[in-house]
């Protein structure tokens, strides 16, 4: 069974492939976007060259819920998530940390929740489900 740290190495040094960053830029709570520089672009190859990594399928609506990418104003008002908004986006993303979203839910912010750290317990349950950790 791998470990979350041995997870979460393998997280690193795809997101350093994929991103053309250098090692030392990568801490576990860093954002993809605001930290890494990642574009909505490189997330396609973030997840291609995860699935290759770890031999695991990553469906797009697992990893970029469906209430992420809502105009439902039942969800989403004034550019900001709903209560209602807010605890489908914790269903559909029960890996990212959303202590410091809640405080202010802005769309805007959305991508601050995909941390490297967040990323690694996503595969690691993906792992775990499919008997390979």
């Amino acid at each position: 069974m791998a470990s979350h740290e041995e997870v979460l190495s393998k997280v690193s040094s795809t997101l350093v492939e994929a991103l053309n960053i250098d090692e030392d830029e990568i801490k576990p709570e860093s954002t993809l976007t605001g930290d890494l520089g990642a574009e909505s672009i490189d997330f396609l190859d973030i997840v291609f060259r995860l699935e290759r990594e770890f031999g695991i399928k990553i469906p797009r609506e697992e990893l970029f819920p469906e209430a992420a990418q809502t105009s439902d104003v039942e969800l989403l008002k004034d550019g900001k998530y709903t209560p209602k908004g807010l605890a489908e986006l914790k269903k559909g993303m029960p890996f990212a940390d959303f202590s410091e979203f809640e405080k202010n839910p802005e769309a805007s912010q959305l991508t601050n929740l995909f941390t490297v750290n967040m990323i690694a317990r996503f595969v690691q349950d993906k792992l775990a489900k499919a008997g390979k950790a």
